[in-house]
């Protein structure tokens, strides 16, 4: 959870003008991240974030309405407890089953 700053990113689309922006989304990407706020935090943009590993970890999640003189709105959300469980969709690899001798090999051979 926090301000990240990258007004420019566009999560329903997964895209960014900045590259700076787009190495963020890429991180995101490769840490199998998912950000769940929906509505823009801060003059139309969404700058405050929620990022989590599991779907259905974070729920019930409201904007409400600036604190004090930030110009930001607040994030209420939900951390759900595992009796809660939503089926991820991601797919996620076992790197202790790998082949890592295998996959050397096999690296060794490209010329």
């Amino acid at each position: 959870m926090g301000d990240f700053n990258h007004p420019d990113i566009c999560w329903r689309d997964n895209t960014a003008e900045r590259k700076q922006s787009r190495k963020f989304l890429e991180c995101v990407d490769d840490n199998l991240l998912l950000q769940v706020i929906e509505e823009p935090t801060r003059r139309g943009a969404m700058l405050d974030l929620i990022l989590t590993n599991k779907e259905g970890l974070v729920g019930d999640v409201k904007l409400k309405g600036s604190l004090g003189c930030s110009d930001h709105r607040m994030v209420e959300f939900k951390i759900l407890r595992a009796a809660r469980r939503v089926r991820s969709k991601l797919t996620t690899l076992d790197f202790r089953r790998a082949d890592f001798g295998l996959f050397r090999d096999l690296l060794g051979r490209i010329p």
